[in-house]
């Protein structure tokens, strides 16, 4: 399975209750937190949800 690097770069205040859930499901607690995922279809629907507080690189 592929992996990703997945850093948060901005914050999830002022967004909709669903996509604050949705970063922190995938396990982000502070801004700038760097996290290695694999490629799952149900990582990649949760990454694609909220793309534009996070920056993806594949590994």
């Amino acid at each position: 399975m592929e992996k990703l690097r997945v850093t948060q770069i901005k914050s999830a205040i002022d967004r909709k209750e669903d996509q604050k859930r949705t970063v922190r499901a995938l396990g982000f607690t502070k801004l700038h937190q760097v996290k290695e995922v694999e490629a799952t279809p149900q990582i990649l629907g949760m990454i694609n949800k909220v793309s534009h507080l996070l920056k993806v690189e594949k590994i």
